[in-house]
């Protein structure tokens, strides 16, 4: 079949996108579905930082590329060997598929998934398919196993979670990256408890669906630090009980200042090292720092060494929130339909297909929370 989609085919172009145009939106030709996949038409996708950083360069992909990662979709072909899907399922994709069977995903920690990794590095799918070719008839690369900037793409079912159809994609969409990371971060990772502080540092989609989160989880108190009034201001909306501008303020020294000697907790998204070494500060004696960020690949981070064991300090790295795709988005959209989880809120902007390098402009400008491509517009 044709679909229209938007295709990486150069890494690092200057900003502003909107006049470099990175993302082409070109028809491609999309073989149907092989064994173990799904044919999914796309309804939402959105914008993520993880993206934006394939299109700086900052984390390399095989090009040319179908770029995208988060999205929630209508399943219309199940290719053969496939239990579990019909037509007409609601599927919410999982960027790492995950193959079930290696240690990682048989203890449990199936975002570790090494097929997975290795199927994503490559720009190919579980199996080995590679679904996508131009008029040329050149091949092009699945992005994270989804590539859902696209009317419609092939996906392993292993990248697929089913859920209810009576959620709005726009909102459904957020569930695949934003809020399963930053959630996840928060109860699979970090495992807050009622009462225990935590401080977000870095308030874009992933960060505010983290404060989500903790809010959920009753931390206390809950800070939230950005450079960023406007997302300040919503984070307190949203139930941060303080506001740290970073700009004007030292964060660490406000926190611990707040906190009398720092958080159980601190949760990084921001994808700096200097941002990391001030979260790991500002935790207290005993306190955890979870990093959900991904910095450019030779950037280093350092602590104190004798901290970590004289303080019993602990850094811990979260991937897509440490989740069980299958288990935890299910529960995640049931807190969201009970008011715990208003993730409605982190939607800024609903954008077309053809407006997407737009739409990463405001991403790197800070403009923006979450932008969705609504596939009906």
């Amino acid at each position: 079949m044709k679909v229209r989609a938007a295709v990486l085919r150069e890494m690092g172009r200057p900003a502003p996108y909107a006049g470099s145009r990175p993302l082409g939106v070109e028809t491609l030709k999309l073989s149907g579905p092989g064994a173990g996949e799904l044919l999914v038409r796309v309804l939402a996708a959105g914008l993520c930082h993880s993206d934006l950083s394939v299109i700086d360069g900052s984390r390399p992909r095989p090009l040319p590329m179908v770029l995208g990662h988060e999205a929630v979709g209508e399943v219309l072909e199940v290719g053969r060997d496939t239990p579990g899907f019909q037509p007409g399922d609601r599927v919410v994709f999982s960027f790492v598929p995950m193959c079930g069977h290696c240690a990682p995903c048989a203890s449990g920690r199936p975002v570790l998934c090494e097929p997975g990794a290795l199927a994503n590095a490559e720009g190919r799918l579980l199996g080995g398919a590679r679904h996508w070719r131009d008029a040329d008839g050149t091949r092009l690369q699945h992005h994270l196993g989804v590539s859902c900037f696209s009317e419609c793409t092939v996906v392993s079912a292993r990248s697929a979670v089913r859920i209810e159809r009576d959620l709005a994609p726009t909102t459904a969409a957020l569930f695949g990256c934003a809020v399963m990371t930053g959630v996840g971060a928060v109860v699979n990772t970090a495992r807050v408890r009622p009462g225990e502080g935590v401080a977000v540092f870095g308030l874009g989609g992933v960060g505010l669906a983290a404060l989500l989160g903790a809010v959920a989880a009753s931390a206390h108190p809950l800070v939230a630090v950005d450079v960023v009034p406007e997302k300040l201001a919503l984070a307190r909306s949203l139930g941060a009980t303080h506001c740290i501008d970073a700009a004007t303020t030292d964060p660490v020294e406000a926190i611990r200042e707040i906190t009398r000697g720092g958080v159980e907790h601190a949760i990084e998204s921001v994808g700096n090292e200097r941002v990391l070494a001030q979260a790991y500060a500002a935790t207290r004696r005993g306190g955890t720092t979870i990093t959900v960020g991904l910095p450019a690949p030779d950037r280093m981070f350092s602590v104190p060494a004798v901290s970590l064991v004289a303080e019993e300090r602990c850094v811990r790295g979260s991937y897509m929130g440490s989740a069980v795709p299958s288990r935890d988005i299910p529960r995640y959209i049931a807190l969201h339909r009970s008011g715990r989880l208003p993730v409605e809120r982190l939607l800024t902007h609903t954008l077309s297909l053809d407006g997407v390098n737009e739409g990463f402009d405001r991403l790197a400008a800070g403009t923006a929370i979450r932008q969705v491509i609504a596939f009906d517009t």
